[in-house]
């Protein structure tokens, strides 16, 4: 029985024995990982160091190259051109889809009509999907955009010093009253860039669903609402015939709520100074923005009208939304009767961006 106790307790030391030298092997092999481990992290953030420093030596060596390149093509300039001005190069990164068909009954300030939607698309080649990732968490965005159909751009570019800029405009609500254009909202400006707000109703993919939209100079105040709206025995029907074929391109619900975004539009006063101060025909669709009309034929126009004893009341006026012609007439105690509405023009492409390419999101 001794003999027996005896080779348990050598057997016991014996497993201990291997257990310990088990465990410090197992200890110098992770301290020798754990030191490998702190090598190579070392080695790594030498090496991104080394690459952080060099990429800022690189910037650092292209905004020095690029500030030497601008003022050797200033020096290289004429003597009367050299007025230490920069050209900078840009380019569009993407376009407004907006309810708008025409300049004419487009808000003069953003946010004035809430159901004023358009969809900016960008251009993916410039500005990827992942750009606009967390956008949607904003109420509102700001938005610099070029106004393209300002009609003095191409002397604007080809020809500045001839492009017969004015320093001065007509101020909407100031009843012909003339201010300087950088106190005003013209487009027509020595640098046709505007500056607006809009709210951020969805954003999907590459395109930004926007509401309360405005692409036009001026104030808006009390001094251009209408007294009152009121809608034709026969307009209601007219619409829901247009909408058969309007409801595949709009950005709208239903006609309905099509009908609310004519009103809000029309809750404001759209049309000209001229306009509103002596009346003219407007049923020609050139004159649909009279603010690109000469002055001179413009009132040219005016004279004779007058002369051909035209009542405001009788004149009828346009205004297209979605491609859709809304026509109506206002009194002279201000009051808006919109009398018919029909197809104005063709656009294929907006189908691309109807309400149903938003519904799941505006929901």
């Amino acid at each position: 029985m001794r003999g027996n106790v005896s080779e348990t307790k050598w057997l016991t030391v014996t497993a201990i024995t291997f257990t310990l030298t088990a465990i410090t092997i197992s200890a110098y092999a992770l301290k020798r990982k754990w030191n490998n481990l702190n090598s190579k992290i070392e080695e790594l953030e030498t090496s991104l160091k080394s690459c952080s420093e060099k990429c800022a030596s690189e910037r650092q060596g292209r905004i020095r190259a690029q500030q030497a390149l601008r003022e050797e093509v200033t020096k290289s300039q004429p003597q009367s051109q050299n007025l230490n001005l920069t050209c900078y190069p840009m380019m569009p990164i993407g376009i407004v889809h907006s309810c708008f068909s025409t300049r004419n009954g487009t808000p003069r300030q953003p946010l004035l009509v809430p159901l004023a939607r358009a969809c900016l698309v960008f251009n993916t080649t410039r500005v990827p999907p992942a750009s606009l990732e967390g956008l949607e968490e904003y109420s509102h965005c700001w938005i610099l955009y070029v106004f393209h159909l300002n009609t003095d751009l191409e002397k604007l570019w080809k020809h500045p010093s001839k492009s017969g800029f004015k320093a001065k405009v007509r101020v909407p609500r100031l009843k012909g009253g003339r201010k300087g254009v950088f106190a005003t909202r013209s487009p027509h400006r020595p640098c046709p860039i505007g500056l607006t707000v809009a709210k951020v109703e969805a954003v999907q993919g590459n395109m930004v669903l926007l509401s309360g939209v405005d692409l036009v100079d001026g104030t808006e105040d009390n001094l251009l609402s209408v007294a009152s709206i009121s809608l034709s025995e026969d307009f209601t029907s007219a619409l829901e015939n247009c909408w058969i074929m309007a409801e595949k391109k709009s950005l709208y619900a239903s006609p309905s709520e099509f009908q609310s975004l004519i009103k809000q539009v029309l809750s404001w006063d759209i049309r000209s100074l001229s306009q509103r101060n002596r009346p003219h025909d407007a049923l020609l669709k050139k004159e649909n923005d009279a603010s690109d009309v000469d002055e001179h034929q413009n009132e040219t126009l005016v004279h004779e009208r007058e002369q051909n004893g035209i009542n405001s009341n009788e004149i009828v006026y346009h205004l297209i939304l979605e491609g859709l012609d809304v026509s109506y007439r206002i009194d002279h105690d201000g009051n808006v009767i919109v009398e018919n509405i029909s197809p104005a023009v063709q656009d294929n492409k907006r189908s691309l961006f109807n309400y149903l390419t938003w519904k799941d999101k505006m929901q």
